[in-house]
């Protein structure tokens, strides 16, 4: 995958560059957050994967390249793909209302783009939760997940719950909420905050329900393409739930 992905990135540059939009062009590559089998290989040092709030389950990475624009090196910033709509709305100097500009959830990156060492939003946090319990059953406010502020991450578990610098420990082995008791105690207000924020906006709760029986992307892949090859079942036969 790693070599696919090296080779038609390849391609799309060197096309660029032959339709001579190089320059002109911003080319930004992000990869899927966390890593799953090859976690056993290399995960940087990190804790967790995949389906996971830890670290090692939520980072991505994103690469921006626009030649003769920004200038080559690295961001150390607490970002999240919620930037990326405020930033592509700055750069193409698009006019959004008012209802949709409250609505902005991330920051634009455009500072950082220009100065990587920016003033940026220092008191942001970050909530992740996997988002997965049985069908039927109440959320879980306390399942997988985690609150990003500054250097560190929470979990709001037990009395004072888990907390980690990932600066100086990104395999999050030292727990500091003893240590830091006010810095838990804020996580884990700011935690309840957001999840009372977020609970009546779970609105999907019972869509599994009603979902089709085939994914419509597959069954349109099958209309144009009859199905990836001969040894497939063809989808109006095949027992499986909705993708």
């Amino acid at each position: 995958m790693i070599t696919n992905i090296d080779d038609n990135v390849g391609r799309l540059m060197a096309r660029l560059e032959e339709w001579g939009l190089e320059r002109d062009t911003l080319v930004i590559f992000m990869n899927d957050n966390g890593g799953t089998a090859g976690c056993r290989i290399f995960n940087a040092g990190m804790k967790g994967g995949k389906l996971t709030a830890h670290n090692g389950g939520t980072r991505a990475m994103c690469l921006w390249r626009w030649p003769g624009t920004l200038k080559p090196g690295p961001v150390r910033a607490l970002t999240a793909h919620v930037d990326l709509f405020p930033t592509l709305v700055e750069l193409a100097g698009a006019t959004v209302s008012a209802e949709t500009r409250a609505g902005f959830e991330g920051f634009s990156l455009i500072p950082l783009l220009q100065d990587a060492a920016a003033r940026w939003h220092d008191d942001r946090m970050l909530f992740t939760h996997v988002g997965r319990w049985a069908p039927g059953t109440p959320p879980v406010k306390f399942g997988a997940c985690s609150v990003r502020w500054r250097q560190y991450l929470y979990f709001p578990k037990g009395d004072l719950g888990e907390l980690y610098d990932l600066q100086t420990d990104p395999g999050e082995t030292k727990n500091l909420a003893a240590q830091h008791p006010e810095v838990a105690a804020r996580l884990a207000k700011a935690y309840d905050a957001w999840w009372d924020e977020t609970l009546p906006c779970l609105v999907n709760e019972e869509a599994y329900q009603t979902a089709p029986r085939i994914n419509p992307f597959k069954a349109l892949y099958w209309k144009q393409y009859q199905g990836p090859g001969p040894n497939h079942v063809p989808p109006e036969t095949a027992s499986q739930p909705a993708e």
